[in-house]
């Protein structure tokens, strides 16, 4: 499986056979990133109200679009394109400076190459049980390292530490592009872990397959499209 992080907590995913997916596509000027320039065969969205998770009018291209909190509202689980999706439902932080109410959005996993794949969404807060038992046996987790209004590292870790994703790959945190100035910047997510857990794409593309798991919880840095 290709895969190319756009930035924010937007990524494309293309299997070596199959279904191309782009997550969560932002407004450009919103999040500060370039526009995405690919086109993929489904789109999805952790909610249809927050401009940094649910453009995707923005993807050029015709696509099939899924919302993760219908899959939640539909029972938890759908098949789309061919590809079953399992959502649990979440909300943002819940002191969001800039909504009177939380947004609600859902998290949500799916399976491309043989490869098990979960995106934290938008979530906020400390996860429940109900939640942490989302990320059982997750071979890649799309996770949400920024926290600022999103999941706090110390309850981000708690989840990592007690289900142990394979491989991590940061999103959502602060870079020099980003325009949202509370972001906290890769180095304090990298803190949590020792040198040698830690890979670089050295750039905004990557190859992984099952091959590439490892046994045990490693982070995957990429950089963001430009």
């Amino acid at each position: 499986m290709d895969i190319r992080w756009y930035g924010h907590a937007s990524f494309g995913l293309r299997p070596e056979n199959g279904v191309s997916i782009i997550t969560d596509p932002y407004t450009p000027e919103l999040v500060g990133y370039a526009p995405i320039p690919d086109s993929a065969d489904l789109v999805v969205v952790s909610s249809t109200d927050d401009d940094g998770h649910c453009r995707e009018d923005l993807v050029p291209g015709e696509h099939a679009v899924l919302n993760a909190l219908d899959v939640v509202a539909e029972g938890g689980s759908k098949t789309v394109e061919g590809i079953e999706f399992t959502a649990m439902g979440a909300m943002e932080w819940e002191h969001h400076p800039f909504h009177d109410v939380p947004g609600q959005n859902a998290m949500y996993r799916f399976e491309l190459d043989g490869l098990k794949i979960a995106h934290m969404g938008d979530v906020g807060n400390r996860l429940t049980s109900e939640q942490l038992d989302f990320f059982e046996d997750v071979d890649v987790l799309l996770a949400l390292t920024g926290a600022a209004l999103t999941i706090k590292l110390p309850d981000l870790m708690e989840m990592i530490h007690l289900r142990k994703p394979r491989l991590v790959i940061p999103m959502h945190y602060r870079t020099l592009t980003y325009k949202g100035r509370r972001g906290a910047w890769i180095e304090d997510f990298l803190a949590h872990f020792n040198d040698e857990q830690v890979d670089y794409a050295f750039g905004y593309d990557a190859s992984i397959t099952t091959a590439d798991i490892p046994t045990e919880t490693r982070v995957l840095v990429m950089d963001y499209y430009r």
